[in-house]
C-alpha cells in the first residue's frame, strides 16, 4: 500500500516535500508530474506538479527499492512551501489511491524492511527532538548503529558459546571437555565486562537525555541568585540585600559545549528561619540530594553536609569585594571574572565528555543490558559450580535475546509501535 504525507514542518518556508513510499507511488507520481519519460533514481527533475486544482512548479525526485530509505519505491514532491501548496498536493496524492501515513510509518517500514535497527530509529528520533548539540551527537550514534554492531558482536559471542554447549546436550557420549567449558567461561567473562562497561556509561546517556542538574547553595546573601542570573545571561532570580529573598527554587538551563545543564536556585541555608523559609531550604536539600553537580558559594561557618558522591565546586562569590580562601575557584557575578572557568568545571565535573564509543541513552536499552548482564552472570556460576549445559544454556539465550531487544530482532510488538509513535507524520 503506498502511503503519503507530508515531510516538512507546518507552516510557510521556502520548500515543502510530499513524500510517498511503497509499490506503485511512482505510477502516482507520474500523474502529477508534467515530465515525462524515464525518471532516474536519485535525480531530482523539475517540472509542473498538478494539485488537482492548481499547479505549482517544483521538482520529483525518485527512489528506487531496494536502495531507498524504506526499502520500498519512494517518491518526493518539492513543492512551493505555503501550507496550502503542500496540502492540496498530499490530497492530490490520495485522491489516486494513496493512504495518509501513520506517525513514523516511513521509518517504520525501514526498520520492518531491513534498512535500519530499531535503536538507529530511536537515534533518528533522538536527534529529531534534541535540546543540546550533545543529545544531537548520541543520537547520531545510535542512528550509525554503533550500539547495534556492539550489541551484535556480543550476541555472536553469546552464540559461539550455545554451539558449544548444544554440541554436548545433542551428543551427550561426546561429553564436553574441560577446554570446551574453560573456552565458555573466558567468553562469558568478556561478555560480562562489555555489558558492565556499558551499564557504567549510562550515566553519561542520562545527562546527555535529560541535562546535568546542577544545585547552587550557600547562606542567605551569599551571591547564590546573583551567579545564577550570571550563567544564564539573563535576570531570573530575584536578587536583594535582604537575607531570605529566595523562598524557593528557581530553575533555568544553559548550555556548555554543546551540554545542557540545569540549574536551580536555592533558598539560603540557615537555622532560626521562619516557617516559610524553612519549606524554602528542605526543598533547597532535595535539591542538592538530586543534583549531579553541587556549586557551593562559601560564607563564614560550616558548610552544610552535601550527598555522599555529589562532586561539589566550592565558590568564593564577590572577588571584587573580597577575595576568599580554600575555594576552588573565585568569581564575581558581577564584573563576570571567572565564569569561564567556573562554566569549564561545570562541564568537566558535571558531565566530563564523550571518546565516540556506544553508550547507553535511552532506558529502554539499559535495562535490557542490565538483564542481559544479570543472565550472564547466572550461566557463569552455573559453569563455575560445574552444573551441566542444560542447566547454563538458558541463561545465555536470556543474555542473547535481551540484547535482541535493543536491535529489534526480539523485541515486542507492543514496544516497536510506541517507538514509531514518537515520531511526527512524513518520518
Amino acid at each position: 500500500m503506498v502511503i503519503s504525507a507530508i515531510a516538512t514542518a507546518e507552516g510557510r518556508g521556502g520548500v515543502a516535500i510530499v513524500r510517498m513510499s511503497g509499490e506503485g507511488c511512482i505510477a502516482i507520481a507520474r500523474k502529477m508530474f508534467s515530465r515525462k519519460g524515464e525518471l532516474l533514481a536519485n535525480r531530482m527533475y523539475p517540472g509542473e506538479i498538478d494539485g488537482g486544482s492548481f499547479r505549482d512548479y517544483g521538482f520529483l525526485v525518485c527512489f528506487y527499492a531496494p536502495r531507498s530509505f524504506t526499502g520500498e519505491d519512494v517518491a518526493e514532491f518539492h513543492c512551493h512551501g505555503g501550507s496550502e501548496i503542500a496540502h492540496g498536493i498530499l490530497k492530490r496524492t490520495l485522491a489516486l489511491g494513496a493512504r495518509l501515513a501513520e506517525r513514523g510509518e516511513f521509518t517504520k517500514r525501514a526498520f520492518l524492511n531491513g534498512k535500519l535497527s530499531l535503536s538507529a530509529a530511536e537515534g533518528m528520533a533522538d536527534m529529531i527532538n534534541a535540546r543540546s548539540e550533545a543529545e544531537i551527537r548520541a543520537g547520531y550514534l545510535l542512528y550509525g548503529e554503533k550500539l547495534t554492531l556492539e550489541g551484535k558482536a556480543l550476541q555472536g559471542k553469546l552464540k559461539e558459546c550455545l554451539a558449544g554447549a548444544d554440541a554436548d546436550i545433542d551428543y551427550p557420549e561426546e561429553d564436553l571437555n574441560p577446554e570446551s567449558r574453560t573456552q565458555i567461561t573466558h567468553t562469558m567473562s568478556e561478555v560480562e565486562a562489555s555489558l558492565s562497561r556499558l551499564l557504567q556509561q549510562y550515566g553519561t546517556g542520562k545527562k546527555i537525555k535529560n541535562g546535568v542538574n546542577v544545585a547552587i547553595c550557600g547562606r542567605p546573601n551569599a551571591g547564590k541568585s546573583s551567579l545564577f542570573n550570571a550563567l544564564l545571561g539573563y535576570d531570573r532570580a530575584i536578587v536583594s540585600d535582604i537575607a531570605g529573598t529566595t523562598r524557593d527554587t528557581v530553575e533555568g538551563d544553559i548550555t556548555v559545549n554543546g551540554v545542557l545543564f540545569r540549574l536551580t536556585d536555592t533558598a539560603g541555608l540557615r537555622t532560626g528561619a521562619d516557617v516559610l523559609e524553612q519549606e524554602g531550604i528542605r526543598r533547597a536539600e532535595q535539591a542538592m540530594k538530586a543534583a549531579d553537580l553541587i556549586v557551593y558559594l562559601k560564607e563564614e561557618g560550616d558548610a552544610p553536609d552535601f550527598p555522599e558522591g555529589t562532586p561539589v565546586i566550592t565558590v568564593g562569590a564577590k572577588c571584587d569585594l573580597t577575595r576568599k580562601t580554600g575555594c576552588d575557584i573565585l568569581l564575581s557575578a558581577k564584573t563576570g571574572e571567572g565564569l569561564g572557568e567556573l562554566r569549564a568545571m561545570l562541564y568537566r565535573l558535571g558531565y566530563g565528555g564523550e571518546n565516540g564509543e556506544a553508550f547507553l541513552v535511552e532506558e529502554r536499552h539499559y535495562r535490557a543490558v542490565e538483564r542481559a548482564r544479570a543472565a550472564s552472570l547466572e550461566a557463569m556460576e552455573a559453569l563455575k559450580k560445574g552444573y551441566p549445559p542444560e542447566l547454563y544454556t538458558e541463561d545465555i539465550r536470556r543474555a542473547y535475546e535481551a540484547l535482541g531487544e535493543i536491535t529489534g530482532e526480539t523485541a515486542a510488538e507492543a514496544v516497536i509501535n510506541e517507538i514509531f509513535d514518537k515520531f511526527c507524520v512524513g518520518k
